[in-house]
């Protein structure tokens, strides 16, 4: 079920990215025609923003992000586990300190209620997607490391 969660904001996701090229393809032919899209720059800014922090988790789950595999293929499997143990609980502190700080922040940033310029889209849906990928990228983290306990390794 869990899994299943971040697989679908992983597809949300990369449905916003979509909507960013459409959007901004929308607006390069509606300018050719005297017609561009209204608020193009905040809606392509939300939709980038949405992309990039709902698919992290996905990339969190299945152990996507950038590593050094061709040394760790290399060491006896006695000193992987405790690497990747150690580098998967190292993310899981920077990302829980990235989810406080950015908590923190929107709390400042929404408190006044602020919204884009364009189109006057308030500043908390551009927080949202940050807050959500966070929260379950340390889920996705989580089970890294369960993972890593139990011997589960991406090579095999």
């Amino acid at each position: 079920m869990s899994r299943a969660l971040v697989k679908a904001l992983a597809a949300l996701g990369v449905a916003a990215y979509g909507l960013a090229a459409l959007v901004t393809v929308a607006d390069v032919m509606g300018r050719k025609l005297g017609y561009p899209v209204k608020g193009v720059v905040d809606l392509v800014q939300l939709f980038v923003v949405t992309g990039a922090w709902l698919v992290m988790p996905f990339a969190f789950m299945v152990t996507a992000h950038v590593s050094v595999d061709f040394v760790i293929m290399k060491l006896p499997r006695t000193a992987v586990v405790p690497l990747r143990f150690m580098a998967t609980a190292l993310g899981v502190c920077l990302v829980g300190l990235m989810l406080w700080q950015g908590y923190l922040t929107f709390l400042t940033r929404t408190m006044f209620g602020d919204t884009s310029q364009q189109l006057g889209i308030p500043v908390a849906w551009y927080w949202y997607p940050l807050l959500i990928g966070l929260s379950m990228s340390l889920f996705a983290l989580g089970l890294e490391l369960i993972g890593t306990l139990q011997g589960k390794n991406k090579h095999e």
